[in-house]
């Protein structure tokens, strides 16, 4: 028994007497916390940044717009410095001028003045006194209130009695010069009430050849010959046409086309017409033979 007693008791002793260290080691020691892995790490970061709201910055969005408003006011200042353009101003045209005054009959002043106007450069001083036509050498002008049939009766009374003596081919007794082809048609067909048995021939350029007029008035007697200046012309260099057996001589002078221009104001047309009256027609009217109209 004693030596179970004293075995209790060292047992008891040496329990006693362990140290407090080794007690306390007994105890579960506790494990580190687990550390967040780096991608972990950086969507926290990413949270973060996008959390936090960005400062708008007033003082450039006021900077950017007064910067603007200044451009805009310099643009606008350079605008109204700049010179205002001015609108050059539309020449008159024969168009408007007419459009806006009465029409005037033609007279033998507004042919003669023509005449000497257009020659005054190329005659000398003798010759453009020849130019100068008498009043004698002029018939009644038409003061717009006449047809043509009626104006023809006027200025030659006698026409049955001049048409029956005309028997000469390759020439007219009658001559009426228009500015176009259209225009010699209108005039033929007012020549009804006028022209009787006389034979009528539309001497124009458009559609009909120059010797095909040739052959007409080389094969048969022609009473009127109704055209325009520049076929005329032709006829006439080509002798086709000739100017001895002439008596009357009618300008179409007042009748405007749409654009209100009358022969004499389209250029070609009137130098044309002043060809003509230079190839023989002038120096018939000064020598009696021919009478010279203005319908």
């Amino acid at each position: 028994m004693g030596d179970d007693l004293g075995d209790d008791w060292w047992e008891q002793k040496g329990n006693s007497d362990s140290p407090v260290g080794e007690e306390e080691s007994e105890e579960p020691e506790k494990q580190p916390t687990e550390q967040a892995s780096p991608r972990e790490k950086k969507g926290k970061k990413r949270k973060s940044v996008t959390e936090t709201p960005v400062p708008v910055k007033k003082k450039t969005a006021l900077k950017s717009q007064t910067a603007c408003f200044m451009a805009q006011a310099k643009k606008e200042d350079e605008v109204e410095k700049k010179p205002k353009k001015k609108r050059k101003k539309k020449k008159k045209t024969i168009t408007d001028v007419l459009a806006t005054s009465e029409p005037k009959p033609g007279s033998p002043g507004d042919l003669q003045s023509l005449v000497l106007e257009h020659f005054k450069d190329k005659r000398s001083v003798i010759e453009l006194e020849d130019l100068k036509l008498q009043d004698s050498c002029f018939v009644r002008s038409n003061d717009l209130t006449h047809s043509l049939s009626s104006y023809l009766k006027e200025i030659c009374p006698k026409w049955a009695k001049v048409q029956k003596q005309h028997t000469e081919k390759s020439s007219v007794v009658l001559l009426i010069v228009c500015s176009a082809a259209l225009r010699v048609i209108e005039l033929i067909k007012q020549l009804t009430t006028f022209r009787g048995e006389a034979k009528v021939l539309k001497l124009f350029a458009k559609h009909i050849k120059v010797e095909e007029q040739v052959k007409l008035l080389q094969t048969g007697v022609t009473h009127i010959g109704v055209g325009t200046p520049g076929r005329l012309t032709a006829l006439i260099e080509k002798e086709g046409l000739t100017l001895p057996p002439l008596r009357f001589l009618v300008l179409d002078w007042n009748w405007r086309d749409q654009k209100l221009r009358r022969m004499v104001d389209v250029p070609e047309v009137k130098g044309d017409l002043l060809k003509l009256l230079d190839m023989g027609i002038l120096k018939g009217c000064r020598e009696g033979k021919v009478k010279v109209g203005l319908f």
